[in-house]
């Protein structure tokens, strides 16, 4: 996210001293970024390092978070887990590497550098990395600029110029606590919220036994309270985060029957070899926004290996160690208490008495056609681990819209926001002025590809 970074630098007043935060909600800001995850974190850092060495007013800069607190990846907080990029790539050291935010500073200030060392890794345990960012975070919340359990729910223009052009906005968010609604302005906001888990029509959307793998870690204790019952539980999913709970479930209920829905052949590794790993480096944007559509998402669906669908090398080695461990012991197939069903897909499911669900399974052949109904299963629990989706932007700026160029035709099938090379949404320069905008954060792979998709391993 380097070049971004420097585009909100050049347009917040960079002639300045440490970021300041305003005292009155009416106040307005220069800069307020919606979401408080790993990109505005990031964001953040740059900004005080950057305005930290500089003369001038402080510019008026916070953040607003959905969350009652920091939190990153709760739901896949798992024993053991590992990142899956460098710790090199952390908030600050390929931006500048003499931050004071860099992983291997916040190793030395919690005394643990030379232990870390020792372990030979690059690869973190993600429950470290969060304490990392939380780490980073407290900084800026010492400092009064976050407000947590603030949901944002729209974004207006103002005019306030004599020339009729938008020169600032107005952020609307609801108190999660008491619902009371605040209004914030700001020349400059970036939007940052991640993505939104994705639960497939055929799963019921509320039901407590149904659980989307960004929840696995905060509700499965609640949801399957006896650790010793013999349930059976279903997994679905072919991606890392559906391995590693595929994985942990035995561990943590030893007696029950646990069952993996896969649509492929068979559970595939990811690549992260040396060269396909440069898709991530921030000079490959350049290429991939400059091609036209169709080439450029031709380019990008080249590298699905490397983030969708997919598992580490290592995880999949344990996982058919396991599986192979269990048919020494248990020869027959249908007594397999851990079990992967390949080329399936679940089509319905259904409530049955006493809070079960029952999952009709279809067949898929080679060629990706659906087959007949292979069988049904009846499960205590299912965790779902389909991914997410990255348009919640859309909701937000709808009030904006009419400020894009040449709408309507921009957006004739959705809502859709237009971004620059520099993140920026495309608004026409008649309607806003030059010293206001909007920036989309990890929202933007059809334009620039995957260089965000690992970011901090998502």
């Amino acid at each position: 996210m380097n070049e971004e970074l420097i585009v909100y630098r050049r347009e917040i007043q960079t002639e300045s001293t440490p970021l300041d935060h305003p005292t009155d909600g009416q106040d307005v800001q220069d800069l307020i970024c919606i979401g408080f995850g790993p990109a505005s974190l990031a964001i953040a850092i740059a900004l005080q390092e950057r305005n930290g060495s500089l003369l001038g007013p402080k510019p008026k800069v916070s953040f607003l978070e959905r969350q009652s607190q920091f939190a990153w990846h709760s739901g896949m907080q798992l024993p053991g887990a590992k990142m899956q990029i460098s710790f090199l790539k952390d908030l600050a050291t390929p931006r500048n590497p003499q931050s004071p935010f860099t992983f291997l500073n916040y190793l030395y200030q919690q005394n643990r550098l030379n232990q870390f060392i020792n372990l030979g890794t690059f690869l973190p345990t993600r429950l470290e990395y969060e304490d990392y960012l939380r780490w980073c975070a407290g900084h800026f919340e010492a400092l009064g600029m976050v407000s947590y359990g603030q949901e944002v729910v729209k974004v207006f223009p103002d005019v306030t110029g004599p020339n009729g052009k938008v020169s600032q906005f107005r952020i609307v968010s609801k108190d999660s606590k008491s619902g009371k609604m605040t209004t914030r302005t700001a020349r400059h906001v970036v939007i940052a919220v991640g993505g939104k888990p994705v639960l497939p029509k055929e799963f019921p959307q509320d039901h407590p036994k149904v659980i989307h793998s960004s929840r696995y870690s905060t509700k499965i204790d609640s949801a399957l309270a006896d650790k010793s019952r013999p349930y059976h539980l279903a997994v679905v999913g072919s991606g890392q985060s559906a391995a590693e709970i595929f994985n942990d479930l035995p561990t943590r209920y030893p007696n029950a029957k646990v069952t993996m829905i896969i649509k492929g052949a068979s559970l595939r590794p990811s690549d992260d070899s040396p060269f396909v790993n440069e898709i991530f480096d921030p000079d490959r944007v350049d290429g991939i926004y400059s091609q036209a559509e169709e080439l450029r998402a031709l380019a990008i669906a080249k590298d699905r290996a490397t983030n969708y669908s997919v598992v580490r090398l290592d995880l999949l080695e344990h996982l058919y160690q396991r599986l192979y461990m269990q048919r020494l012991q248990t020869p027959d197939v249908e007594d397999l208490k851990v079990q992967i069903k390949a080329n399936r897909q679940v089509i319905q499911s259904d409530v049955l008495d006493g809070g079960r669900l029952r999952l009709k399974l279809q067949n898929l052949l080679e060629d990706g056609r659906q087959g007949t109904l292979a069988e049904e299963l009846a499960v205590d629990a299912v965790f779902v681990a389909t991914g997410y989706v990255r348009n919640a932007h859309e909701g937000m700026m709808s009030e904006t819209q009419h400020l894009l160029k040449n709408f309507p035709d921009c957006c004739q099938d959705r809502l859709r926001f237009p971004v620059t090379r520099a993140y920026k949404v495309d608004f026409d320069e008649k309607k806003v002025a030059d010293n206001a905008g909007i920036w989309l954060q990890g929202c933007n792979e059809k334009t620039h590809g995957r260089y965000f998709a690992l970011d901090l391993g998502d």
